[in-house]
């Protein structure tokens, strides 16, 4: 099973209890064809980037769920067809699977190599750099 993330925008003018039916709805499709509803959150409305039909705010529902893949073609066939829905996008969520095994730690400078160079070896290397 894949796992998904729906975002759906709602008409405004949509009364409360129609709204909560619609969202029930869109969850039941879910259900229904195999999936399941991981979690829903109710964004509420928000004001939209761009005006969609002369509407400059949406109510804004997101779902996660996990199901087969067609079953958000299918989810989407529905939105499509519901006026009350102004847009929908639906992003399967791909899981990262680590199978690299961690590094070994780096091993210490000795004290010696940490130690700072001779006196001596510093002030050859400064006439050099004064005869260029």
């Amino acid at each position: 099973m894949n796992k998904y993330e729906l975002v759906y925008i709602i008409d405004t003018a949509v009364e409360e209890e129609a709204r909560k039916a619609l969202i029930d709805r869109f969850n039941g499709i879910i259900t229904e064809n195999g999936g399941t509803v991981d979690k829903v959150e109710e964004w509420g409305k928000r004001r939209l980037a761009y005006a969609i039909d002369y509407k400059t705010e949406g109510y804004y529902v997101l779902v996660n769920f996990s199901s087969e893949a067609s079953l958000p073609l299918e989810l989407e066939r529905n939105m499509k067809i519901n006026d009350k829905v102004l847009r929908y996008q639906t992003i399967r969520i791909l899981e990262r699977k680590v199978g690299i095994k961690p590094r070994a730690p780096r091993p210490q400078p000795a004290a010696a190599e940490a130690a700072p160079a001779p006196a001596a070896e510093t002030a050859e290397a400064a006439p050099a750099a004064d005869a260029e």
